[in-house]
């Protein structure tokens, strides 16, 4: 059993098989918290300690028991009014307009599976896998109860965290502050790590000591962003990547978020995610419950290296979902950077012959094929084929596309609308703007108002229609935040951004349930939007709308620690590269976007011979390799926001197979040489070189590392395919 319970002593013991996560409900009904980290045996509740505090207060039913104070003690789910001054996990307002309340314990259940969330993705898995323990708090006085759920993947190392809120009373009450999860440690010495970044230049990694005060990323914007992931690590200052306790929370959902660590007074550590507090007023009727969308956590003694692959292995197979879960993904041309807006149906046929010549599977048309599309700004909204573009219907372009062998793809921005369009002047109301109608503008676009179903239902029909007509893959993009957040939709405005994320999914979700054979790439302006709450219903997500190599090695690298290769889009471009003018080889672009789904942005037609005959050896290659890269571990082995080499590897699960990638980021005279120590082989073992038969002690490449060769020249690319001899 994962989950063990002392009836007696109400203490709550979660295993995994590295781990163990420990609460207790104590005398006076207060759930605390025990122990988070590397697998132990026993009870903790010998770390509680209890002292007068003097300004921390004490519940009114402790009576004059002083050393009694929620405001020093590691809580599960700390609320607003208990005299905790640390940040709460919840606030409810109720009918008086008091924002306190004073949840205490209630009992608990056990289950078999992961916890389910109606209309929210949610980590997934049976009941041989997984086991659920849900917790149920009460402030019976304020008509308040909460269920806190807990899933528990134990062969993953795995514990999902969610919350349910019911209104148990006879008046309404609003949810003003709704987290999933609230996690307090014992002790300071804590660094914190998060992933910022902007359009273009996603997920970047800092990491700083977290020292008093708090510390808090999260997103006003409706989406998840570029700005903030929604990832946070904690660490202990001497982690690395093979070695030291680290633990994570990221959260399943693609709306606005908060995520924070502080340290108190008291030099104790409190760690929490969940919703955005932002606008976020959300009334319950008597009866009515709102569910918290899901965080996943994780914990390793044994470095980032471990907490990573714990998360990517979450994600890869209990979060995303469908045919193409395990499937290998087709190799994709995509006709944006190939022509952008300024194509029509016999460029498009060009592209797609070019294409299957290479070894292509899929080609996707881009922006611009719709309603009056000519530029960026018009059209959003009017999802009809401009068959003078194309010269003929679309089925005969998908026709002409699947008789070269390929699959054929398409671009929506399906949460869009343009003022230029037949939607907005037959439905201005469906547009979120001001209440005077006034309204700032993304990219000279609006966002639709997603918490309206009949707004969700007009678009899928509009969606449905073109995939009905033969399309096998779509990218849905996403390209503005929302920044007017007013309904018209005759339901509370405080509502609207959860609602709106509910509509997103539930779109996705029929598209998911109607077109299983579909594969959806989600996308927002990149980066935008990858998150686990996406992977549910998307497989995967183009990584960034930056395609240099260069900049996309770090990108990539943030990603990998909370996200699965196999959910990364990554393509390779044109030189001089359209984001940033970079001049890099074909060499090094393949071997960058190997590590990803893997596809071009560029026109065959502009390529030279030998340019051509590169690309059908990449393809070839990624092809042989492409079960390694989807299936088998990724270790990072250095850092490219600091060393020379980036450099990663991909290890097959049973160690008998690796392939190591390196790229140059610095060229000096007369350079030292760079080992890159190799990860996850076989001790003792002999691996030996597929392109030159050479053999490598494994000890060696884990030990000493594998030099990296010296050569003229910035941005040299290096491959190692390696088989156990």
């Amino acid at each position: 059993m994962a989950v063990g319970v002392n009836g007696k002593k109400r203490i709550f013991t979660i295993r995994t098989k590295q781990t163990t996560y420990q609460m207790m409900a104590d005398a006076h009904g207060a759930l605390l918290h025990l122990y988070y980290g590397p697998r132990a045996e026993g009870e903790m509740d010998y770390l509680l300690t209890y002292y007068d505090r003097g300004f921390s207060g004490n519940p009114g039913d402790v009576g004059n028991e002083r050393s009694y104070s929620l405001d020093v003690l590691p809580q599960e789910y700390p609320q607003t009014g208990t005299g905790d001054y640390r940040s709460p996990a919840l606030t409810v307002e109720g009918a008086d307009g008091y924002t306190g309340c004073d949840l205490r314990y209630q009992g608990y259940t056990l289950g078999k599976g992961m916890p389910a969330l109606p209309g929210l993705p949610a980590v997934y898995a049976d009941g041989a896998e997984a086991e659920t323990l849900t917790v149920r708090l009460a402030d019976e006085s304020r008509g308040i109860a909460v269920d806190l759920l807990y899933g528990v993947l134990p062969g993953l190392d795995i514990i999902t965290r969610s919350a349910v809120i019911r209104n148990t009373g006879t008046e309404e009450l609003r949810v003003k502050k709704a987290l999933a999860a609230s996690l307090d440690l014992h002790g300071d010495r804590y660094d914190v790590i998060s992933f910022y970044g902007r359009h273009g230049m996603e997920r970047n990694v800092q990491r700083a000591p977290l020292g008093h005060g708090e510390f808090r990323i999260g997103s006003r914007r409706g989406t998840s962003s570029h700005e903030y992931n929604p990832l946070l690590i904690l660490a202990d200052r001497e982690t690395t990547e093979t070695a030291g306790f680290c633990c994570a929370m990221e959260f399943v959902y693609s709306g606005g978020f908060n995520a924070s660590a502080e340290t108190d007074q008291y030099n104790s550590t409190r760690m929490q995610m969940g919703l955005a507090e932002h606008l976020l007023d959300y009334p319950l009727a008597p009866g009515e419950a709102f569910t918290v969308p899901q965080v996943i956590m994780t914990a390793s003694g044994d470095g980032f290296g471990t907490l990573s692959q714990n998360l990517m292995d979450c994600v890869r197979s209990h979060v995303c979902r469908g045919k193409y879960r395990d499937a290998l993904r087709p190799v994709l041309l995509n006709s944006w950077e190939a022509c952008y807006f300024d194509f029509n149906g016999e460029k498009l046929r060009e592209l797609a012959k070019n294409a299957a010549g290479l070894g292509v599977d899929l080609l996707v048309l881009d922006d611009g094929w719709f309603g009056s599309r000519c530029d960026d700004n018009r059209a959003l909204g009017d999802w009809t084929v401009n068959e003078t573009k194309l010269g003929g219907p679309l089925t005969d372009l998908i026709r002409d596309v699947h008789a070269e062998g390929l699959k054929f793809g398409i671009w929506f921005e399906p949460e869009m609308v343009s003022e230029e369009s037949l939607l907005f002047r037959t439905h201005p109301d469906w547009a979120l703007t001001a209440p005077d109608g006034r309204a700032v503008r993304g990219r000279n676009q609006l966002v639709l108002d997603f918490s309206r179903p009949e707004v969700v239902d007009g678009i899928y029909e509009q969606t449905a229609r073109i995939v009905d007509q033969g399309v096998d893959y779509l990218k849905w993009d996403y390209n503005r935040s929302i920044a007017d957040v007013f309904t018209r939709g005759g339901h509370d405005q405080g509502r609207v951004l959860y609602d709106y994320i509910l509509g997103l999914y539930c779109f996705l979700e029929r598209l998911h349930t109607e077109y299983p054979d579909l594969l959806i790439e989600g996308c927002s302006g990149g980066g935008g939007r990858f998150d686990a709450g996406m992977l549910y219903y998307t497989p995967q997500i183009w990584c960034s709308d930056n395609t240099d190599a260069i900049d996309r090695i770090r990108i990539q690298y943030g990603t990998s620690f909370g996200y699965p290769v196999s959910a990364v889009g990554a393509h390779v471009s044109a030189v001089p590269n359209e984001q940033c003018g970079r001049v890099t080889s074909l060499a090094v672009r393949g071997l960058v976007a190997m590590a990803g789904t893997f596809g071009y942005e560029l026109d065959p037609a502009r390529l030279t011979e030998e340019e051509k005959a590169e690309i059908r050896q990449q393809i070839s290659d990624r092809n042989r390799c492409a079960s390694l890269i989807a299936e088998g571990r990724y270790f990072r082995l250095t850092d490219p926001f600091r060393d020379p080499v980036a450099a990663w590897c991909f290890v097959s699960r049973d160690g008998t197979q690796a392939l190591v990638c390196a790229v140059t980021l610095e060229a000096h005279c007369n350079s030292p040489v760079s080992y890159i120590r190799i990860r996850g082989l076989q001790e003792g073992a002999v691996y030996e070189n597929a392109a030159d038969s050479r053999r490598y002690p494994a000890d060696g490449l884990m030990n000493a590392g594998l030099p990296v060769p010296l050569e003229m020249g910035e941005y040299r690319a290096y491959r190692w395919e390696l088989h156990l001899v």
